[in-house]
């Protein structure tokens, strides 16, 4: 079980991720309505926005789905407590170095800092190394971290267990493998890989600005690199969301353990290949790409969801299927999560198709779906783990009145929040407008209402928030181990 370090450390880490949470929202909710007109930022300020919102989001429930599973895992293994400080330690260093880059240095090439762009200086000179370097500390903290999580399982498990191998074979094997374990596995591994990416990445992209142009990147390479650090991290965060969900939601829905079976380890076994591949049909437009690459882009993000999507179904199907169950706001949350995640899972597939990327790419399509999959999906795994942890850190389950609040607002500001992007995609509305001039009416009047519903879904994260942080605050005053 969980040593009192380990909850305390895993109570910083809500915290503060709680906090850049709502600072994250107002950031978005403060660009959606600058879209529609109701308030003026310079394009300037927008675009350093999307840059620091986009960055900041994608982090923290990424390091979220990292902590839910370090402190569950303590179930099973051996957790390292100093891991955890040490990346919270250099996670706190890049965030200040990330938003002094854009806040303070005004760097605004966009979340993705698209080669070459933020080669071609619009800001202070040093804030394209400043960012870089930010993430640069990141990615080589967090490799240590996840990297280190895996060594852990591995004191245990053998590697062929610890990806539960011998489910497949074997009806019932002489040890048995928790899908928690399996799943932060295959989740961790895909982390680690990614890191690695964004390593080689930074390190290109900072060797040529220190270069003073005697090195130039490959544009393709550079952009491949870039999207499959960003479409796996994000897909791999969710499968740590979904890894809490499988050892959590039996628990507090007062039904029997979810077991590993022969289809839930193949299924997450085949995830790991698909999900590394799935990053392609961000680069259909490139037709320079290698078309091998395309056709296996959109072959594996058909596959990725199959294995996660469908066993995932199956068991919580069999779960709640003519059985009562005992509704609480966690398992409320994971159940919305769920569907969320599958509505933008469905999203991703429909501009994951090749006929349908030629209309969609670049529209607001695209972050409809990725904003469904996180904003009503991962994030509300998250906020289940956070509110599960924080009742138990003090021994209090009950719920301020007003919480019986939280889900209608989070549904309905959160739905109807992603909904506006797909009305707008659907509409071929462009992504990544600061302004929408007088031919795009619709985008406009749909980004006024989107901020509209985003303060309403921020209403209901800040209700959770009161509460968790100040269960979370009795951690500290805890003597017992």
């Amino acid at each position: 079980m969980a040593s009192l370090s380990l909850k305390k450390i895993t109570a910083v880490w809500i915290y503060t991720i709680l906090i850049l949470f709502v600072l994250a929202i107002l950031m978005g909710i403060t660009m959606r309505f600058t879209q529609g007109k109701t308030i003026s930022v310079s394009p300037i300020e927008f675009y350093l926005l999307m840059t620091t919102h986009g960055v900041t989001m994608i982090g923290i429930w990424a390091a979220a789905g990292i902590v839910a599973v370090n402190y569950l895992l303590a179930r099973y293994i051996k957790v390292s407590t100093s891991l955890n400080v040490f990346a919270l330690v250099f996670t706190v260093i890049s965030i200040l170095m990330l938003w002094a880059s854009t806040f303070i240095g005004k760097f605004h090439a966009g979340w993705t800092f698209l080669y070459p762009l933020p080669f071609h200086i619009a800001w202070e000179t040093w804030a394209t190394p400043m960012f870089l370097w930010s993430l640069m500390v990141l990615s080589v903290s967090w490799f240590i971290w996840t990297l280190g999580s895996m060594v852990q399982i591995l004191k245990k498990y053998s590697l062929r267990q610890s990806f539960a191998i011998q489910h497949i074979s074997k009806k019932s094997p002489s040890v048995e493998t928790p899908p928690l374990v399996l799943i932060s596995m295959v989740s961790l591994l895909g982390m680690v890989v990614c890191f690695i990416a964004a390593i080689i990445l930074l390190a290109l992209l900072l060797a040529e600005y220190y270069s003073a142009g005697k090195f130039v990147n490959d544009p393709l390479l550079i952009k491949n690199l870039t999207f499959f650090f960003g479409h796996t991290i994000a897909n791999e965060a969710l499968y740590l969301g979904l890894a809490t969900l499988y050892e959590l939601l039996p628990e507090v829905s007062g039904r029997p353990k979810f077991k590993t079976t022969w289809y839930v380890a193949l299924g997450w076994n085949c995830a790991i290949i698909f999900i590394l591949g799935a990053f392609f049909h961000h680069l259909y437009m490139d037709f320079v790409q290698p078309k091998g690459f395309q056709i296996f882009g959109q072959i594996a993000s058909y596959f990725a969801t199959i294995p996660s999507v469908v066993v995932t179904i199956i068991s919580i199907v069999t779960l709640l299927y003519n059985n009562k169950i005992k509704w609480s706001l966690v398992n409320l949350l994971f159940f919305i999560g769920l569907m969320g995640w599958i509505i933008g899972g469905i999203g991703a597939v429909i501009d994951a198709t090749i006929s349908n990327n030629i209309i969609l790419h670049n529209t607001l399509w695209v972050p409809a779906h990725f904003h469904t999959y996180n904003v009503m999906g991962n994030v509300l795994f998250s906020l289940a783990f956070f509110v599960w942890v924080a009742n138990e850190f003090s021994d209090n389950n009950d719920l301020q009145k007003y919480n019986k609040l939280v889900m209608p607002l989070l549904m309905v500001g959160g739905f109807g929040f992603v909904l506006m992007f797909y009305w707008a995609g659907a509409y071929s509305v462009p992504r990544r407008f600061a302004m929408y001039p007088s031919e795009l009416s619709s985008g406009t009047a749909l980004a006024s209402a989107a901020a509209w519903f985003a303060c309403i879904y921020l209403v209901g994260v800040l209700l959770v928030l009161f509460d968790v942080l100040k269960k979370c605050a009795k951690v500290f005053s805890s003597s017992s181990h």
